[in-house]
């Protein structure tokens, strides 16, 4: 899963699906965490397993751990998980 993370953020909650540039869909994400020492990446995680239901340790950021745009590992079904993120963010084309 690709997320575009917004740190600072007034509230932690979990947006559309976008599409950047190079046509790759990414989750939009905001945490009201600070990126300092890795409390937006906790806030991230926490959040996301929340909504998907499972624990924290089934969710892992494989790659950005220092970038906005990060690419998310969650263990589980993955018709599951796509029917959590459609229900949240309201679409059902992802």
């Amino acid at each position: 899963m690709f997320v575009r993370l917004t740190p600072k953020a007034s509230r932690n909650a979990i947006g559309d699906v976008m599409v950047d540039a190079n046509g790759k869909q990414q989750l939009k994400v905001s945490v009201t965490a600070v990126p300092e020492n890795g409390k937006a990446n906790q806030a991230l995680i926490k959040l996301l397993a929340k909504a998907a239901k499972c624990p924290k340790s089934s969710v892992r950021i494989v790659s950005g751990q220092t970038d906005r745009t990060k690419t998310l590992l969650i263990d589980g079904n993955p018709e599951e998980l796509m029917a959590k993120i459609s229900q949240l963010t309201g679409r059902t084309d992802i």
